[in-house]
């Protein structure tokens, strides 16, 4: 996920406007690309004047330098020095047919410079690509002011939000998830229909819990495998007063898991976390679904396959891990607090200490020596950003919703993975939430990534979005 992002450059020109403008803005939007880490592909004033695109022949050459370079490229951007051709610009973004997202971004005009060697019109200018963007039915994204300056503070968030929509964008087509054991039979609220999320590109790969005991009954203690992941494990987190033979379950679990993933070329899991794991092997999976979180391939309990994909557009946005949460508990009488929760299973980086623990919710059913492996302690204090992803079957869409946050040290004295939530508005969010019937499971990351998860989800995934901003 770490891996270098490319930018595809569309430098957009008229003619008859200043075309020393143009060359001037390659250079700088260029540079700013660069200089913020990502990579850049843009044709060069050897192939075409001052490497923009007016041209048919401008159009041929931009489209083919882009899908030369297809499989790097991340997103498109359109830089308009001054007017820009609207037609060179959709037209050489569409012959490309890169399917990738794209920002327009036109350079802002100075009252003092309003002659006609120096008189930009971007801002007109970006209307009419727009416009033609549209007609050719290629999805775009709009800088938040209407003309920016490449240079500015502003612009380079801009960048960054704009470069992690297209990691959400790439991370969900064609991803494929693994559904390891069936759904608890009680927990009907997390169904899901599959066929939706092909339609997104979203494969879901199964594997029975029979298999995968039957997998981990077959390696040794002394493998060399289950002892790497054991020492793993030990150096995770304080497992003090934890069995060793629970750690030993454990490691080889998490050995037949990643085997699992690695062979199905998997990105992310939902585990059916109780209580079969329990009555029939002995532990918890929590702890191995929290070290795949932390390293950035989600894990989601209770089989919640549309809860892991919400984990999975955070992991993608924020580059750190996402967690599984229950919307748990009302926070005394504050109307814009509450109490998210989970038994646990989230990964090490949220939490302010973290130890391992048994399942206490699940032990007088299933004995406590059974229940090993939980996560427990406070999540971390800051700003979040939370996420929904559910199928309606019903409509026949995918629904989603989006957020921030921040969780506080409001005191709260309880178990397992938990936090104390502030979010605006609070009720209003419960109102959604009950009302188009999403799951009680929300996915949170700790970094401010809104913006770049509602784009991708609606502009260029298609789903239906409520931002609760």
């Amino acid at each position: 996920m770490a891996k270098k992002q490319t930018f595809g450059l569309v430098v957009g020109s008229r003619g008859f406007f200043p075309e020393h403008l143009v060359a001037e803005g390659r250079k700088e939007m260029i540079k700013v690309i660069k200089d913020a880490g990502y990579g850049c592909v843009c044709l060069t004033p050897k192939d075409s004047p001052h490497g923009s695109v007016e041209s048919r022949e401008d159009i041929k050459k931009s489209a083919q330098l882009f899908r030369d370079n297809r499989e790097k490229i991340n997103g498109v951007i359109v830089t308009l020095p001054n007017f820009g051709d609207e037609r060179g610009v959709a037209d050489s973004i569409a012959e490309a047919g890169l399917d990738v997202p794209v920002l327009v971004q036109a350079y802002p005009d100075k009252v003092d410079k309003m002659s006609s060697t120096e008189r930009r019109d971007s801002f007109c200018g970006k209307i009419s690509v727009c416009n033609n963007l549209r007609q050719r039915n290629i999805a775009y994204t709009l800088t938040d002011d209407h003309t920016t300056d490449p240079t500015s503070e502003a612009f380079a968030e801009e960048l960054d939000s704009f470069a992690a929509v297209c990691r959400v964008v790439a991370g969900l087509k064609n991803v494929r998830i693994g559904a390891l054991g069936a759904r608890p039979a009680p927990f009907t609220t997390i169904r899901y229909s599959e066929k939706l999320l092909e339609s997104s590109g979203i494969s879901i790969e199964t594997l029975d819990l029979s298999e995968l005991f039957g997998r981990c009954d077959k390696l040794s203690d002394s493998d060399s495998g289950v002892k790497r992941r054991l020492k793993a494990i030990t150096g995770y987190c304080d497992t003090a007063g934890v069995p060793r033979a629970a750690l030993l379950k454990m490691a080889k679990a998490a050995l037949v898991i990643d085997r699992w993933m690695a062979e199905n070329d998997l990105a992310a899991t939902a585990v059916q976390c109780w209580t079969a794991f329990e009555e029939l092997y002995g532990i918890t999976p929590c702890t191995i679904m929290s070290m795949m979180s932390n390293k950035l391939m989600p894990s989601a309990c209770e089989v919640d396959v549309t809860g892991c994909v919400g984990m999975l557009a955070l992991t993608l946005a924020a580059q750190q891990p996402a967690a599984l949460l229950d919307w748990n508990n009302n926070y005394g009488d504050d109307p814009d607090r509450c109490v998210l929760f989970h038994c646990s299973n989230l990964p090490k980086q949220v939490f302010e200490n973290v130890k391992m623990d048994y399942q206490q919710i699940i032990a007088g059913s299933v004995g406590k020596d059974n229940t090993y492996g939980t996560c427990v302690g406070r999540m971390a204090s800051g700003p979040f950003t939370f996420c929904r992803v559910s199928t309606d079957d019903t409509d026949g869409v995918i629904q989603t919703y989006v957020g921030h946050g921040e969780l506080t040290d409001d005191p709260v004295d309880t178990f397992g993975g938990y936090g104390v939530a502030h979010i605006e508005n609070l009720q209003e969010l419960m109102m959604v939430i009950c009302s188009f019937g999403f799951e009680h499971h929300v996915a949170i990351t700790q970094a401010v990534v809104g913006d770049a998860v509602a784009e991708a989800f609606e502009n260029y995934l298609g789903w239906e979005l409520y931002y609760h901003s």
